[in-house]
């Protein structure tokens, strides 16, 4: 499914390239999961918005699906992105001006799910995700563990062929936060390819294989 080749990210500095990856060569296969451990600033994040056709200021060569991502415009890469990747974000990125069950919505949108199907999607991940009485809340009015329950539950409703989660657990409880892994491995099971990035090593466990990086390397 994913094949990543000498994938490189630097940053340009008065002392010359900061590299925050290096010489990434890497291998998933469909119905993989993969978990990413590694200290604060080894470029773990950096490589998820890579895989997740977020970040594009690369070098290298990166397969998805058989598509040559170095190679596809932009707009070719955001399709790419809306119709295969779920992505939960360390930071959430809900949208502020919309209501739970709206941003729940776009994914669905963005897949062209008629709306009466959408509508009856929605309900059913508000009953799964136990928010059902937030449906008409901004995210704001939100705890920050109602936030990662919302960003996890948008992640996986229109079932991405690809899911990546950046701590998707970081603001849960442990109780919520080994249901969120439990799901995890159900929708593994059922065919989903999974990325997730964690420092807890009980739930890095739930993955099949650990990648670790240090300084931006993988280590063998």
């Amino acid at each position: 499914m994913i094949q990543l080749r000498n994938i490189e990210k630097s940053f340009q500095t008065k002392a010359g390239f900061t590299y925050v990856l290096r010489q990434i060569n890497l291998d998933i296969a469909g119905g993989d999961f993969i978990t990413i451990m590694g200290p604060s600033g080894a470029g773990k994040s950096t490589l998820l918005g890579i895989l997740g056709l977020y970040d594009h200021a690369w070098e290298g060569e990166y397969q998805l699906l058989d598509h040559p991502v170095q190679k596809l415009s932009p707009k070719d890469r955001a399709m790419l992105n809306k119709r295969y990747v779920g992505f939960v974000f360390q930071q959430f990125h809900l949208l502020d001006d919309l209501t739970v069950a709206e941003n729940l919505d776009i994914p669905l949108s963005y897949r062209n799910v008629p709306k009466s199907e959408r509508q009856a999607l929605v309900a059913d991940v508000l009953d799964r995700f136990g928010i059902v009485a937030k449906k008409d809340l901004f995210p704001a009015q939100l705890s920050g563990g109602q936030q990662q329950l919302v960003a996890v539950a948008r992640a996986i409703i229109a079932k991405p062929s690809l899911l990546l989660a950046d701590e998707p657990t970081g603001n849960l409880h442990t109780d919520q936060g080994r249901a969120i892994m439990d799901l995890f491995k159900k929708l593994n099971q059922e065919g989903t390819t999974i990325v997730q990035v964690t420092h807890n090593e009980a739930w890095a466990a739930y993955g099949r294989r650990i990648i670790r990086l240090k300084d931006g390397w993988m280590e063998k």
